[in-house]
């Protein structure tokens, strides 16, 4: 999402930020692998994982959860004060045809990473054109 607003221009506009739901990955870079096919298309995957807070909530607009687990963690993580719509990244994705998960492609082989990086380059390209629309 970060590459998609840096091209649209909107880069100092849209914050995006990653969080995880569980705090059993706190403080480790993204896995060699995704690295590696992310950096075939271009992308640079950096940072460490953090876990989401109560105060994500209230700075976001929206926080897209990967899979259905995830955001049902998200509904019960988020305090009753929370102002950010939660959803699906696949809720954008036109290839979807109704709520579905983005695949955990850790276990599998080197497919799933290209599978999951079409999926999210699709997805985020939808959702880029809903927040232009406002």
């Amino acid at each position: 999402m970060r590459h998609l607003l840096l091209r649209a221009g909107l880069s100092d506009r849209v914050e995006v930020d990653s969080a995880g739901t569980g705090d059993w990955h706190l403080g480790q870079p993204p896995c060699d692998r995704a690295v590696r096919h992310a950096a075939a298309r271009g992308y640079a995957l950096t940072g460490r994982s953090r876990q989401v807070t109560a105060a994500d909530f209230r700075r976001f607009d929206r926080i897209i959860a990967l899979d259905r687990q995830n955001l049902a963690d998200l509904r019960a993580l988020a305090p009753v004060d929370a102002t950010a719509r939660l959803g699906l990244l696949r809720d954008h994705d036109p290839g979807a045809g109704g709520p579905q998960d983005v695949p955990d492609p850790y276990y599998g082989g080197e497919a799933g990473f290209e599978l999951v990086l079409d999926i999210v380059e699709r997805s985020c390209a939808a959702l880029l054109d809903e927040v232009r629309a406002g």
